[in-house]
């Protein structure tokens, strides 16, 4: 998958990193490119990515559980 460059102000501090695009797309969700974030923006990202994780990662677990009943 093709990355891609973004450059994030963190307290004033910039950093760039390289991610894919589904992933950069998510980030932009919760961050903006445009201003300065502070460290309480990063982290409440990070909360709310790992959660969404969390409820993907059940619904899948979930879904294996019923299929395993067919097998």
């Amino acid at each position: 998958m093709k990355k891609e460059e973004v450059t994030f102000i963190i307290d004033n501090l910039g950093y760039t990193v390289s991610l894919e695009e589904n992933i950069k797309d998510e980030l932009l969700r919760h961050l903006d490119q445009n201003k300065n974030n502070t460290t309480k923006d990063l982290f409440a990202a990070f909360i709310k990515l790992s959660k969404e994780y969390n409820q993907f990662k059940d619904e899948i677990q979930k879904i294996d559980d019923k299929l395993k009943r067919f097998s």
